[in-house]
């Protein structure tokens, strides 16, 4: 398919800027037979006793450091991920080659290699942080907010989910910051089990697509577990799977043989997009709406039907749903 199969466009308004409290106060158009149009705290009404909801419990790191170099100018570094010879970060900033020093507060980094690829530029940097960069990043990091956010976030927390745990996340799992205990606890209730999966939200899900022709686009990998408790509450499903998220979705396709889902602990490059053919179970995703031309605005259309969610988008639009990481959300049944 085209990159130009997944374009619309969306007025700038529209883009949320902060998020919406109550959390479970946001508007949920259901997509099933027809469209319906509800708020998010009445998704309960769609569970059913013996139904699975699956959670990606995944925490965002402070992960943005803004600094200096040794000349004075500003930076600002993403660190991304971790190897033997450093961490990989996205830097913005003029003049950055190897041997250049950075300094965000008590943290000194040492540009060791630049390296260019395709999508981005890419600088591995030795940090003086002896192992314990991610305390430090708990520290002085800030959330690494998408860059369509414009205002600045008062509350960090609210870039999280309420169940968030393992950390190693680059960007929230949007369509889990709907949820709230007293939700989570209304549909324990109806007899509908919860199972988490991880899936560390990395380049992956957000690098944009520049290739047209969507199939040559190259997909970042992606850290995923699934452990055999949580398999087996999945596989052992009486009534509806429903995921929340593409990040669980991807977790779960990435976990699945032979339409079972497998304790798991690795990277994944899978890209679903239309005519992808599911192979775990998954009867409903939760989902917030998508950038045009996304990743993720390919995996739904796969679950979901690439027209029928394009329409479902122009009525979103319509009705003046909220979009992206701070918007409205989305039901999708199969």
């Amino acid at each position: 398919m085209k990159l130009s199969d997944f374009d619309y466009n969306l007025p700038n308004e529209l883009i949320a800027q902060s998020p919406i409290e109550p959390r479970d106060s946001s508007k949920l158009m259901v997509l099933g037979e027809n469209i319906e149009h509800r708020h998010f705290s009445d998704i309960v009404d769609y569970f059913g006793d013996g139904d699975t909801l699956v959670l990606n419990d995944s925490r965002v790191i402070p992960a943005k450091l803004q600094g200096k170099k040794s000349t004075g100018g500003h930076v600002e570094a993403l660190v991304i991920s971790k190897s033997s010879a450093g961490y990989e970060c996205l830097i913005q900033g003029k003049n950055i080659r190897e041997g250049t020093k950075l300094y965000f507060g008590e943290l000194e980094g040492t540009i060791l290699e630049v390296r260019k690829n395709p999508n981005t530029t890419r600088y591995l940097v030795d940090f003086n942080s002896n192992g314990n960069l991610n305390d430090i990043l708990e520290k002085i990091g800030e959330a690494p907010l998408p860059p369509y956010i414009k205002k600045k976030l008062e509350d960090k927390n609210r870039y999280q989910t309420i169940y968030s745990r393992e950390k190693g996340s680059i960007a929230a799992p949007t369509a889990g910051l709907h949820f709230t205990e007293h939700l989570l606890d209304r549909i324990k209730e109806k007899g509908v089990n919860i199972a988490y999966v991880t899936l560390h939200v990395g380049l992956g899900t957000f690098t944009p697509v520049k290739a047209e022709n969507i199939e040559d686009h190259n997909m970042e990998p992606e850290y995923i577990s699934v452990s055999p408790d949580n398999a087996e509450i999945i596989n052992n499903t009486k009534g509806k799977l429903i995921a929340a998220g593409t990040t669980t979705v991807k977790a779960l396709e990435s976990s699945c043989v032979d339409g079972k889902i497998e304790a798991h602990d690795g990277f994944s490059r899978l890209f679903i997009y239309p005519p992808y053919e599911f192979k775990s179970n998954i009867d409903a995703i939760i989902t917030n709406f998508h950038l045009p031309k996304s990743t993720l605005l390919m995996l739904v259309s796969a679950f979901g039907g690439r027209e029928r969610l394009m329409a479902a988008y122009d009525e979103a639009i319509s009705h003046s749903y909220r979009f992206y990481s701070f918007g409205d959300a989305m039901l999708i049944f199969r």
